[in-house]
């Protein structure tokens, strides 16, 4: 895990280079962020709950406004048509968004987390295991983290998807599907999974260890990127002190959190537990799971065209 200090010299190579992309870039007008984020992203929600970041950018004049979205399709949509300037999701969104033509960098990314996603049945189940799921309903958030996490589920245990039936779920409707018994498994991830463990004794089947890597990337729409490196530079920074004293303060954190994510405490503390928040730039490796995430989709044609991970990186833009 690359140490903070790592992070901040990453942090201070991205104003230089945003400074190169575009000389004038510290001459522009102040004005707003505007945040795209999901409930379940729970340092962000700190971080709006705290007024951290409104804070740290108050200096350079800039704003900050907070737009919900229900999961990582949506946010990327609402990057794609410039309703926002920065957002957080996981794996697979922005690979069908890339694929969809969406302009954005991938600016940075939190460690992996395969404990924050899973695969779960009802308590009472007959369902034993993976294999088990053929001729089954699995729930899930189509084009989420969790698509990619059934997809090498399966084939860990040797099914495709064409072996069960995908029914493509937001996460509230899939919890209710999940319950009225019109949905035999249900594979998505934290606060939701925690919240079904704790509150109807959801059991988990599976989660990503040893099949998926879960990453978590802040992502940019690139004008936005290039113009402001500073106010990046700021977001970062705050999210890793933000991160540190998450960690440091699970309990407290967990009570400022879960009302905002309309979750009891003892579930958000779970969800808690099982992230790492300690923003880091891609590197290699990181790019090339990536990739190999959008490979996978393409060649089970769940995106029209190949995508290469690397063009859309702020790296390969410096």
């Amino acid at each position: 895990m690359a140490s903070v200090f790592s992070s901040l010299r990453w942090l201070a190579a991205l104003l230089v280079a945003g400074a190169q992309l575009l000389p004038a870039a510290h001459a522009q007008p102040a004005g707003e962020l505007r945040i795209g984020y999901q409930k379940g992203a729970s340092l962000l929600v700190l971080q709006k709950a705290q007024g951290s970041l409104e804070k740290k950018l108050a200096p350079q004049g800039f704003g900050v406004k907070w737009v919900e979205f229900p999961a990582g399709p949506q946010l990327l949509e609402g990057l794609n048509v410039g309703a926002v300037d920065i957002g957080f999701v996981g794996e697979a969104p922005p690979i069908f968004a890339q694929a969809a033509g969406a302009k954005f960098y991938y600016i940075g990314h939190d460690p992996a987390a395969p404990k924050a996603e899973a695969l779960v049945v009802r308590k009472d189940s007959p369902i034993k295991s993976v294999a088990d799921l053929k001729g089954r309903k699995i729930a899930l958030n189509k084009g989420s983290n969790v698509h990619y996490l059934l997809v090498r589920l399966l084939e860990k245990h040797g099914l495709k998807l064409a072996d069960v039936t995908p029914v493509y779920l937001a996460p509230a409707d899939a919890r209710a599907a999940f319950e009225s018994r019109n949905v035999d498994a249900w594979v998505m991830w934290d606060p939701f999974t925690a919240a079904a463990e704790k509150q109807i004794g959801a059991r988990v089947l599976a989660d990503a260890t040893g099949v998926a890597d879960n990453y978590q990337y802040y992502l940019a729409e690139r004008r936005f990127a290039e113009q402001h490196p500073q106010v990046i530079r700021a977001v970062f920074e705050d999210s890793v002190e933000r991160g540190k004293w998450l960690k440091a303060h699970l309990h407290q954190a967990a009570e400022l959190v879960a009302p905002l994510q309309g979750l009891p405490v003892d579930v958000t503390e779970l969800s808690l537990r099982r992230y790492e928040f300690n923003v880091q730039p891609l590197s290699d490796d990181v790019i090339a799971s990536q990739q190999k995430i959008a490979d996978t989709f393409f060649e089970l044609k769940l995106i029209p065209k190949a995508v290469s991970v690397k063009e859309a990186s702020w790296k390969a833009a410096q």
